[in-house]
């Protein structure tokens, strides 16, 4: 083939690859959610609802007095998470659990001005203004996972509104968000189309999320299953979620850990496929007043898996607070 052929050739190819790019997502259909009810149909008798910079926060609440413990979920999960523990921490004192943005029956903007509702600020302002308008000064903060994140952020930017850390598995040296070189590709329209699509798989995979969470998937009963389905019944939950994704980034925080200094117990599973365990036990290290309890034959969600050696971890830990 003669040069001038083969450079018209590649061009012709080229031209080809990058219109079916372009084009290409847009010819995959998004078909509407099915089965989705308004939220009114799937709170419960004990569910409340504030709103919070805006937002319609879903919490609920157990015991009095203090301490106050403020309990965050991690991803893919709501206060529902929570079942084991909430009940038997009110001994202690006040307990709330609330769904984070994006996720459990909390409202989903899908329209707002300025910076995202789903965003890292946006989840660290939520806690200050969940607590400030239930006029709560200080708080022990509980979080699994993506919660923790948000608790140590929490901690750096208020710390004087935060008494103590429960860091259950928490999602600190990886999993923050997609990487800046791919952020440009995610913010295009080709994706914005597929976005929904793409966070419909959480409800196809979702399932199979929780058993690689838990060391023994088969004590995973239905009711756990259907109390994680149970959100993914309501309006634009798709597209809630890959707002999340698209505001989501690198948290940074293992660069910061040493100016935590708050007393902080670290929960892990010996058996942890999500945040793999080692991740927890360098994360107990590094930070400076920290505890660990590694749970035995436990996997990511030790609360759920394991409430009462949960539980016998966070009562040893408050005997040592002030």
């Amino acid at each position: 083939m003669k040069p001038n052929r083969f450079i018209r050739t590649a061009g012709i190819l080229l031209a080809i690859s990058i219109l079916i790019l372009a084009v290409g997502p847009f010819l995959i259909p998004v078909p509407p959610l099915e089965n989705t009810v308004p939220v009114e149909q799937l709170v419960d008798t004990d569910s409340k609802f504030i709103e919070v910079n805006g937002i319609n926060v879903h919490y609920k609440t157990w015991g009095e007095g203090k301490p106050v413990f403020i309990l965050l979920h991690g991803f893919g999960a709501s206060l529902f998470s929570w079942r084991e523990v909430a009940e038997p921490l009110s001994q202690y004192g006040t307990v709330i659990a609330y769904d984070r943005p994006a996720f459990g029956l909390t409202e989903r903007p899908m329209e707002w001005e300025g910076e995202s509702p789903y965003g890292p600020q946006a989840q660290v302002d939520i806690v200050i203004g969940l607590m400030d308008e239930l006029k709560i000064e200080k708080a022990i903060l509980v979080g699994n996972s993506a919660g923790g994140t948000v608790s140590m952020n929490v901690a750096l930017q208020h710390p004087e509104r935060v008494e103590a850390l429960v860091l259950v598995d928490a999602a600190v040296y990886a999993g923050g968000g997609a990487p800046s070189w791919f952020r440009p590709i995610l913010n295009t329209p080709q994706m914005a189309h597929l976005g929904p699509l793409i966070s419909r798989q959480l409800q196809a995979q979702g399932n199979e999320f929780i058993r690689t969470a838990w060391h023994d998937p088969s004590k995973i009963t239905p009711d756990v299953f259907e109390g994680y389905q149970k959100p993914l019944q309501a309006e634009n939950w798709d597209k809630a979620l890959w707002e999340l994704t698209l505001a989501s980034k690198e948290s940074g925080l293992a660069e910061r850990l040493r100016e935590i200094t708050l007393p902080a117990l670290v929960i892990t599973g010996d058996d942890d496929r999500i945040v793999p365990t080692e991740q927890s036990l360098r994360l107990a290290d590094e930070l400076p007043n920290a505890v660990l309890k590694v749970i035995a034959q436990s996997g990511h969600l030790p609360h759920e898996e394991k409430p009462a050696e949960f539980m016998q971890a966070v009562t040893e830990f408050l005997s040592t607070l002030p």
